[in-house]
């Protein structure tokens, strides 16, 4: 240890030599004593490399292998190179070769100053053949680049959060199309925010970086991808608009895809007609190829040699045989319309077909047709010699040749082979049958919708309930309503208490596909889907001035074969109405599909869109297109693909279409039995908002709370929820809780005036010059002696005793705000004086002395309730509703409001 310069404060001996190989982009290798000393020259032949430093620890026990095979185990480092790129209204700031460079490819991306990383690497083996592709993407907002620390106990990132998720699933549905069949090593991206500014998003940031980063790498691939967010301020398009431009916006769409194609969309907005988002979809698709044709310059200069020599595919014969096996049962299979007898025949034929190739073998038809092969077979015939033969014919070491028949040999195949072939090939012949015999599996055209039932009320207990049944889908929703402490809390990467008072939640347990399975966490297609059906449903809620209810709505699909996200919509629309929520109007969804290479079955050629496509059309058609909206407009759509990309005009034919299957859903809907109750559950808490001035807040919450937490145990109600705006709400199960509560912070809040007459108002202490009156919870204001009685008082308690009431007029109010009242101002003989003097009343003051300031603490607050007469304040309430779902309007019901 003492040898090392390194432990004494000392760079190393060779570090300046080590510094200028650096500068002249030479790689060198240490070497161990005896081959290239440190005091010697090291040959350039063996350091000098081209574009890249290569760094190599020879071992020392075997130094003469190492120093022979100079590439193996080393380790390639990139210089750092950059690009800026126009999107928008801006540039966008690509480098590789600076962050992560043991990764196969990695890429920072800058807009503003938001950076995102990303980086790709794949297994060194790959793993078992699947016809999933081994793709895992994992997208982490870092607190620390907004300057702050998680929330939570444990002060790291922890799981993912739901919004991480659907970024998770933007990146993953563009890349997964790209990628190259047969190619089994396991790939993993990952994407981090290491900045934000808060102003530029960074989630279409951290679609177009992990794009790069898959492009760099040495995964095969089809093309390079990017996204880009559109929105929509007035009439003019943003490209990946700010967050400032964003709360402005109309639509909020974020587009992926190539140079050529559009591979995913998703996004929301406010009733816009197809034509404007498909105008989105343009502006949009235009900055994806801008970005994507300077990709490939930078692929060109910096990306590693894809691995196409590890793509394994099926041998092509097998495709051959097993329409061979499978053929006419696979067609006969197809047709059954109901969705477990078609899957259990597929998954038998499946296994009859696996048995034949795999373990007995197949021998083609076409082998064996035209009878036995005759061929020559080499043997030694003995009796030759005795044969008569011509001079020179043949020679004494002649091998004879008699002709045998051939028997076929089985031609033998991996079970993974057939397997994927088998889905191929199923694929391949239920598209036939829709373009070619223009049927569906389940006998429907190309544009028909299925049969559709709804029912609201399932539930009694529920606060809302619909049980929306399409086809072989069927969601239960239920809604729930309640306060302010059931909204759903986020921690998001900037500092800001995000509260959402409406959320849907998406539920896909294994039984609703007649299946088993592991039940726990929501996984990231419940997550994605829930959002989506949530993002739909949001433009036709009601304010929270209007409403002022948090709304929960779940999503439980109890059957599934085919748009259940769609479904979720549609139910989820039915149980608001069955709850009682006043809704804007009524939403549906529809999903779309497509076969897109309609030529090859025997079509024209043009793509052919299906409307309201089933769980098998999913699987084996080129597009999953949802959109949900009204007759009029879109509020909500998601498109993935499973080909290399579709057009605009593509993209038109099914938004069209799916508006008029969207008016056909709307129909049936319309049709429920039995219908939306459309008003207030009883079993739903009631909610009344008040507005009290701002400074009257403080005199509701009380020192520490203990002030609204003494109202909740004397009124029974659930919550009272104060905001510094002056904005009250009580939440309550009774009208008369409700009422009750009302009336004590009315009289808390209320700003008296003089000349008010306050009756029954108790006496809550009396002292030498007088009494305390409180009129009203926690107000109380002194009544001199001289005004208690129209007689002369020598002492209070010679008429009074605490706790006595009596009716009091205030007549003063200093500048302290304390209040005077008076007795006898209301007693008979006072008004007949006062009407003869005509003297106003005037504070009474003692000799040499400032108006009366009771002594301290004398103030208290009480919860007993008066009587108040006249009701007089400056707070107002507002949106209360009663069991009956009658609107409450400063406690008087208005029928039909």
């Amino acid at each position: 240890m003492l040898a090392n310069p390194r432990f004494h404060g000392k760079p190393p001996l060779q570090s300046s030599f080590l510094h200028s190989l650096r500068n002249e982009g030479f790689a060198f290798s240490f070497c161990c004593p005896g081959k290239f000393p440190l005091s010697s020259s090291i040959p350039l032949s063996l350091v000098r490399t081209s574009k890249t430093l290569r760094i190599k620890a020879l071992n020392q026990t075997n130094t003469a292998e190492a120093t022979n095979d100079s590439s193996e185990g080393s380790q390639y480092i990139s210089k750092p190179y950059s690009v800026k790129i126009p999107v928008g209204d801006r540039h966008i700031f690509v480098e590789t070769g600076h962050i992560g460079r043991q990764a196969s490819g990695s890429v920072s991306v800058t807009d503003g100053e938001t950076i995102v990383y990303a980086s790709c690497c794949l297994a060194d083996d790959p793993s078992e053949p699947t016809d999933f592709y081994p793709l895992s993407v994992h997208y982490q907002e870092r607190f620390s680049a907004a300057g702050r620390t998680s929330g939570g106990f444990f002060k790291r990132e922890g799981r993912a959060k739901d919004h991480e998720v659907l970024i998770c699933r933007l990146i993953d549905r563009p890349l997964r199309p790209t990628m190259m069949k047969g190619f089994y090593h396991e790939t993993q991206v990952l994407s981090w925010v290491l900045s934000y500014d808060g102003l530029h998003s960074p989630d279409s940031l951290a679609i177009t970086a992990s794009g790069i980063a898959v492009a760099l790498s040495e995964v095969p691939h089809s093309k390079t991808i990017a996204g880009v967010r559109i929105g929509l301020v007035g009439d003019k398009y943003i490209v990946n608009p700010t967050t400032k431009e964003m709360e402005e916006s109309e639509l909020d769409l974020v587009l992926a895809g190539t140079d050529t194609a559009i591979l995913m969309i998703e996004g929301f907005c406010n009733f816009l007609p197809e034509e404007k988002v498909l105008k989105a979809v343009e502006i949009g698709q235009e900055a994806v190829r801008v970005i994507c044709n300077e990709v490939e310059a930078l692929v060109k200069k910096c990306g590693k040699p894809k691995m196409v020599e590890a793509i394994k595919l099926p041998p092509p014969e097998l495709y051959r045989h097993v329409e061979e096996i499978a053929g006419g049962e696979l067609v006969k299979a197809l047709q059954l319309k109901n969705k477990i007898p078609r899957r259990k025949a597929l998954s038998a034929l499946e296994e009859k077909v696996i048995t034949i190739l795999t373990e007995k073998g197949f021998v083609s038809k076409d082998e064996t047709s035209g009878g036995a092969e005759i061929i020559p077979e080499l043997f030694e015939d003995e009796d030759e010699d005795e044969a008569l033969l011509l001079d020179g014919e043949v020679d004494e070491g002649d091998v004879h040749i008699k002709p045998v028949s051939r028997k076929p040999i089985p031609k033998f195949f991996s079970e993974v082979d057939v397997k994927l072939v088998f889905k191929d090939v199923t694929s391949k012949f239920l598209r036939r049958r829709i373009v070619e015999g223009g049927k569906r599996s389940d006998g429907r055209t190309p544009t028909g919708i299925r049969v559709i039932n709804s029912e609201c009320g399932l539930l009694p207990r529920a606060h809302g309930s619909t049980l929306f049944t399409r086809g072989e889908t069927q969601a239960l929703a239920v809604v729930t309503l309640g306060d302010k402490q059931m909204a759903q809390r986020i921690d998001n990467l900037v500092d800001v208490d995000e509260v959402k008072r409406f959320y849907l939640q998406y539920s896909f347990p294994p039984s609703c596909v007649g299946e088993v399975g592991r039940m726990g966490a929501p996984s990231r297609r419940e997550i994605g889907h829930g959002m989506l059906a949530e993002r739909a449903l949001e433009p036709i809620l009601p304010s929270e001035d209007d409403f002022p209810y948090t709304i929960r709505v779940e999503s439980n699909i109890t059957e599934s074969n085919g748009s259940s996200s769609m479904a979720s919509v549609c139910g989820g629309c039915l149980a608001l109405q069955d709850a009682g929520v006043p809704v804007k109007g009524s939403i549906a969804g529809i999903a779309m599909g497509m076969v897109l290479d309609t030529q090859e079955f025997g079509g024209d050629g043009q793509p052919l869109i299906l409307s309201d496509i089933t769980g098998s059309e999913d699987a084996s058609g080129d597009m999953d297109f949802k959109v949900a909206g009204n007759e009029t407009g879109i509020t909500a759509f998601q498109m993935d693909i499973k080909v290399g990309g579709v057009t605009l005009s593509i993209m038109e034919q099914a938004l069209l279409q799916a508006r008029d299957g969207r008016k056909q859903i709307l129909a049936e809907m319309s049709k429920c039995t039995p219908p939306p109750s459309r008003k207030l559950s009883e079993h739903a808490p009631l909610i009344l908002v008040m507005r009290v001035k701002p400074e009257k807040i403080n005199m509701i919450i009380g020192s520490g709370g203990k002030k609204v937490k003494s109202i909740i145990e004397e009124t029974g109600v659930e919550s009272i929820d104060t905001q510094s705006n002056g904005v009250v709400k009580i939440t309550a199960r009774d009208l008369t809780s409700l009422e009750k509560t009302k009336a004590i912070i009315l009289n808390l809040t209320m700003v008296p005036k003089i000349g008010d007459i306050f009756r029954n108002c108790e006496i809550k202490s009396i002292v030498a010059f007088g009494a305390f009156v409180e009129i009203a919870p926690g107000r109380e204001g002194l009544c001199h002696i001289s005004e208690l009685s129209s007689d002369f008082l020598a002492k209070v308690e010679d008429v009074y005793k605490v706790g006595d009431r009596v009716d009091v007029k205030l007549i003063e109010i200093n500048d302290k705000g304390q209040l005077r009242l008076s007795v006898r101002a209301l007693l008979p003989e006072a008004s007949s004086e006062k009407s003869v003097k005509g003297q106003p009343n005037t504070p009474m003051k003692e000799a040499g002395s400032s108006p009366i300031s009771p002594p301290k603490g004398i103030f208290r607050r009480a919860a007993s309730t008066t009587k108040v007469e006249p009701l007089k304040d400056d707070s107002k309430s507002t949106s209360v509703n009663d069991k009956e779902g009658n609107r409450m309007v400063n406690g008087e019901a208005k029928i039909g409001s």
